[in-house]
């Protein structure tokens, strides 16, 4: 499996299909967080913007080798260990980007609640952040393992499905992202932090869950 996952990492760092994501999240970050904004509201907004670059990295990673060389790392190893190193590579690079929209939000917004009354600590909130755009990485790898190769093949619908799902769980009332996410919103306006261990604990087992099942499939329709 290392071998795999260098393998796939090389293919991702040198693909232009990364780029789209990367700039993607670079506007979402700055127009979405400004120096002297409530650090608990920005760390929300990184962590919404996350779990769509996430689905979208899933997407580029699963589907950026080309078929020929596909099929002889599968030959080699197994379909799915080689669908599991492109899921895999896809989160890490999605969990490099939250930690990087971590610090940038934690160094330039204001440690106060939305109503600027009540000080925040940096260090709780920086961890709350964290955790939060972890859980969004991991339930926006779980949207990407399941909307596209190898459930769904084409490209319009894999893209339509990933966009629509990725909204879902992050509006939804019983997603652990959205628990996250407003956990964060409801903190900033009372200047209390909490840290979403829970829909943290719960989006792991959705993108484990997510990932098995693709990787199942991808060994028989590879």
């Amino acid at each position: 499996m290392t071998a795999l996952f260098r393998y796939q990492a090389a293919l991702l760092v040198r693909s232009r299909r990364l780029l789209p994501p990367l700039i993607v999240y670079a506007l979402f970050m700055g127009i979405g967080v400004q120096a002297g904004q409530p650090i608990l509201d920005s760390f929300a907004w990184a962590g919404g913007a996350l779990l769509f670059v996430a689905a979208w990295l899933v997407r580029v990673c699963v589907t950026n080798e080309p078929p020929a060389a596909r099929h002889v790392a599968a030959a080699a190893t197994s379909p799915a260990r080689v669908h599991l190193a492109s899921v895999l590579t896809a989160l890490t690079c999605s969990a490099v980007l939250g930690a990087i929209g971590t610090a940038f939000v934690a160094l330039i917004t204001d440690p106060r609640s939305s109503d600027r009354q009540v000080h925040v600590p940096v260090g709780a909130a920086t961890l709350a952040g964290l955790v939060t755009a972890l859980a969004c990485a991991l339930l926006g790898t779980a949207v990407g393992a399941l909307c596209n190769r190898p459930l769904l093949r084409g490209t319009a619908r894999a893209m339509l499905s990933t966009i629509v799902a990725a909204m879902l769980v992050l509006v939804a009332d019983g997603s652990p992202a959205h628990a996250a996410v407003s956990g964060l919103v409801t903190g900033s306006s009372r200047g209390h932090v909490t840290v979403p261990l829970l829909p943290l604990a719960a989006t792991a087992a959705l993108a484990t869950a997510a990932t098995a099942i693709a990787c199942a499939l991808a060994s028989r329709r590879p």
